[in-house]
């Protein structure tokens, strides 16, 4: 399999000495709830397992939760101004947490194929991280916490730039505290940070000084994927605006003192999501989360598939229209699914399923190209159309639906038969009509769309659809 690597600036190989891939995934800040453009991440590497796994790749998935951090914390005081501070962090990541996860399930990402950790779960490999980096003097300690010295990172021969073009003039003097810094600039940043007033902390015995306190954002991903992967692992995953400085950072500090020289072997990051041609901005009035969509009558899924019409790399357009189209794409995909209960007899015309199996499994292959894949899923509904699916081939029609289940995610086959009723009324109608007794197949059609069902006919008898 192929992918895109950031830190190469090519397509690379996956899995010429192993069958097993590792994967990082940046998840959450849970201080709100994510917008559809972190949903367009997560859709992309859950894309990307799925890709591997019906390649036969073994896939060890990891994804963090951000549960500390600048935001987490001043939104905790404002939320529950009552409780004590570390109460109140807890409270907080417990709600949008479980508001993550409820999104999650509702896009069809696969929740069984990946392990979750929280920072505040990780402290303790967080603290290890910066006292390994303080034994040759990256880590050192200010006023107000313990920060990362570039200058000795790159004296001791580190490269700092493997995933932004940095220049002399970008440099700062300054260190930088806060989570979240102006991406034009480099500089010092913070591993770890003194408790301020009453802020949730940490113990922390840092040398001499008594340093407690709570983590950088930067350390935190760190810290909990070579928790659960170890290091170095096989592909780190994000959005395009997290290559700097939170991934460059992350590598950094990762490989430290030298010890290792690799934190991980590739970097895929998924592209902008825009809306209506514009970044997402609630001074636009453009900013929305999934509730925002399922409020107006969509169905989740929908904006899954139109996030896979694009490709990873490119940006995605979000527009009302584009979601409309989305969901009538998804019905036809449904009712092309539900083919597999309406058999036909088995001189009809056969399809190759087993070719298009494999040609979906060899384009996903190659670098994740949803969009062909897609293509190609609208051959194989057109050649189900014109040749209806025999008996005969029934385990491979049902081969064929599980392997664009298993990629796309989709859920076609989470879909039950008519019931018995429903399928009388259609064979009187087909009666009816064999007969030319168009009134009484007239009737008939109008009670089952009463029922959900539409009826197209054909040569080969009546299809049913749901409306």
């Amino acid at each position: 399999m192929k992918l895109y690597n950031s830190l190469s600036s090519k397509d690379e190989e996956l899995g010429s000495n192993t069958k097993e891939i590792t994967i990082y995934s940046c998840g959450p800040t849970v201080y709100d709830r994510v917008h559809i453009g972190n949903l367009a991440s997560f859709i992309a590497n859950d894309t990307l397992r799925r890709a591997l796994i019906i390649n036969d790749f073994k896939v060890k998935h990891a994804m963090n939760i951000t549960d500390v951090d600048d935001k987490t914390i001043k939104r905790s005081i404002k939320e529950f101004p009552k409780s004590e501070p570390m109460s109140a962090l807890k409270a907080l990541g417990k709600k949008y947490e479980k508001y993550f996860i409820d999104d999650l399930r509702a896009i069809g990402y696969d929740l069984d194929a990946v392990s979750f950790i929280r920072a505040t779960e990780s402290i303790k490999e967080m603290q290890g991280i910066i006292d390994g980096l303080a034994k040759c003097q990256i880590a050192y300690a200010a006023d107000d916490g313990i920060y990362f010295s570039l200058k000795k990172y790159q004296e001791l021969g580190g490269n700092y730039g493997l995933l932004a073009d940095i220049s002399s003039a970008s440099r700062s003097s300054s260190r930088i505290d806060n989570d979240e810094y102006d991406k034009e600039s480099i500089s010092d940043f913070a591993l770890w940070k003194k408790q301020k007033g009453s802020e949730p902390s940490w113990p922390y015995q840092f040398g001499s000084t008594d340093m407690n306190g709570r983590p950088g954002w930067h350390i935190e991903c760190s810290a909990m994927s070579k928790k659960l992967l170890g290091q170095p692992f096989d592909i780190h995953t994000g959005g395009v605006d997290l290559r700097f400085p939170h991934h460059e950072n992350e590598i950094a500090q990762s490989i430290g003192c030298g010890a290792q020289d690799t934190y991980a072997n590739i970097f895929m990051h998924n592209e902008h999501l825009l809306v209506d041609g514009k970044k997402m901005s609630k001074s636009l009035n453009n900013f929305y989360v999934l509730s925002d969509l399922t409020s107006k009558g969509y169905d989740p899924t929908a904006f899954r598939l139109l996030i896979l019409q694009s490709h990873y790399q490119n940006q995605v357009n979000f527009t009302f229209q584009g979601l409309e189209s989305a969901q009538s794409r998804l019905t036809n995909l449904r009712q092309m699914a539900d083919l597999r209960f309406q058999l036909g007899d088995d001189d009809q015309s056969k399809i190759d399923y087993k070719g298009y199996t494999n040609k979906l499994k060899s384009t996903a292959a190659d670098n994740l190209n949803t969009p062909k894949c897609l293509e190609i899923l609208g051959a194989i509904q057109s050649d189900l159309e014109k040749n209806r699916p025999s008996k005969e081939q029934e385990s491979e029609l049902l081969s064929l639906l599980e392997v664009i289940d298993r990629l796309f995610g989709l859920s076609l086959l989470g879909s039950r038969d008519i019931d018995t009723e429903l399928k009388n009324l259609i064979a009187k109608r087909e009666e009816a009509r064999l007969e030319s007794d168009f009134q009484a197949a007239d009737a008939i059609r109008e009670q089952l769309l009463d029922s959900g069902i539409e009826l197209k006919d054909s040569s080969s008898g009546s299809l049913w659809l749901r409306s």
